[in-house]
């Protein structure tokens, strides 16, 4: 096990394009908000870095060896909250810049914590249901010094799900001898997890393109959306939009897309899914390319798959009039600033895609105080708190004149600067 305490050494490990991407969007808020330069200067690095090797042995006897990180970027606020991803292409640099994320989602929704992320580099679809569960009990034990309900609460990502939440939790809880339900949040309900945590992300996305709709003057009667990323996030997303009224012409997943000028029948779509294993060949539509996709003339397009989806090479063939960012870091900060050249209303992913953490914070509420809200409840406060964020990104961008995501930015860094100051600087 290898720990990192924040240095320029250390630093150098974990710089990659989305970490130097993450550092370039502080550094010209920073710039435009004068940020004065030691606060600037510390909000650029992880805190904290841990690097740990997994061994496990697999099914067939042999054993293994993945190699786990823990990242938290800042904890000014309270605790690290960030998730845990399982994937292949796993790093200290991507964990890194998505800690940094975490850290200005937590603090644009004005929720008491700070930033972390975590990953295990491996390929979790090759991986049996008891190799999964070594692999993911032997990463807690490893990294357990890092983590507890008032230091840093993991959660779900990319590939992991409430029943890893359920092993984390349990392995910590053996560890300190008494159940703990707080370590973690996405756990499921039976174990202490909240209700409507599971479609919270999704949810939040749709209440994003509702403010944001109505922010920029829609008035389609029945506006037309394009979701690239038929997940958990987009796929709950465009349902929730289609109950309300939304045309959803085209979604997609890792196989391709489909499209239907029309409108797509949600419902019916995630049975075909269900049984099919993708949305390729649904009947009524027309198979296309996720770049065919992002092109479609729709008023709002949803990317919820991966970063690195919008650059200076596609963005204008982009046809929309508004891109609510369900996934992280979809779009390049070159092709930001040419959105909003154009017009389009970009809506951020440290704002868009934070109903999660948001729930999360439920969730962790809930399980301390050991009394538990309905699901009417939870869904109620969060529109409360998103919709509360969506008005003070736009007023912010109406007054200054700032693209959206550094409207979102400078309300975040800026309560973070504010209780760095006050907390001062230990010596």
């Amino acid at each position: 096990m290898v720990a990192l305490e924040t240095s320029k050494k250390t630093v150098m490990e974990c710089e990659s394009e989305h970490f130097l991407m993450a550092q370039r969007q502080l550094d010209e808020i920073a710039l435009e908000m004068g940020l004065d330069p030691e606060l600037h200067e510390r909000l650029r690095y992880p805190k904290r870095a841990l690097i740990v090797t997994i061994p496990i042995k697999m099914d067939d006897g042999t054993v293994q060896t993945f190699t786990g990180y823990r990242v938290q970027h800042d904890v000014t606020l309270g605790p690290a909250k960030g998730g845990i991803r399982f994937h292949p292409e796993v790093n200290l640099g991507e964990v890194s810049s998505l800690a940094m994320l975490m850290t200005w989602k937590c603090s644009l929704m004005n929720l008491p914590y700070g930033g972390a992320k975590g990953g295990i580099r491996c390929e979790p679809w090759k991986l049996s249901q008891n190799e999964l569960e070594r692999l993911t009990r032997r990463y807690t034990s490893e990294i357990i010094n890092l983590i507890g309900p008032d230091k840093d609460i993991p959660a779900p990502d990319m590939y992991t799900n409430e029943q890893t939440m359920a092993w984390i939790m349990d392995t910590y809880s053996i560890n300190v001898g008494h159940t703990v339900p707080s370590v973690v949040t996405g756990k499921p309900v039976s174990v202490g997890g909240s209700l409507g945590r599971f479609e919270a992300t999704g949810r939040g996305v749709a209440y994003c393109v509702r403010r944001a709709a109505s922010y920029v003057g829609l008035t389609t009667k029945s506006p037309t959306v394009v979701v690239q990323g038929f997940g958990n996030v987009g796929a709950i997303a465009a349902r929730l939009l289609h109950e309300s009224g939304y045309t959803i012409v085209a979604v997609s997943d890792v196989h391709g897309g489909i499209y239907n000028p029309e409108g797509l029948d949600i419902p019916r779509l995630q049975a075909y899914l269900s049984e099919m294993g993708k949305v390729s060949g649904f009947p009524g539509s027309k198979d296309i390319s996720n770049q065919e996709l992002l092109a479609l003339p729709c008023d709002v397009l949803i990317p919820a798959a991966l970063a690195g989806q919008i650059t200076v090479e596609n963005v204008h063939d982009l046809k929309c009039k508004i891109v609510v960012e369900g996934a992280n870091g979809p779009t390049s900060p070159e092709a930001d600033k040419i959105l909003h050249e154009k017009g389009i209303l970009v809506v951020p992913d440290i704002l868009a895609n934070a109903g999660g953490v948001t729930v999360s914070y439920f969730e962790w509420v809930q399980g301390l105080m050991h009394l538990f809200w309905s699901e009417q409840e939870v869904n109620h406060r969060l529109e409360e708190i998103m919709g509360r964020a969506c008005d003070q990104v736009f007023e912010m961008t109406a007054k200054t004149g700032l693209r959206p995501r550094m409207s979102a930015l400078r309300i975040a860094v800026g309560r973070l600067a504010e209780a760095k100051k006050l907390r001062g600087l230990y010596p």
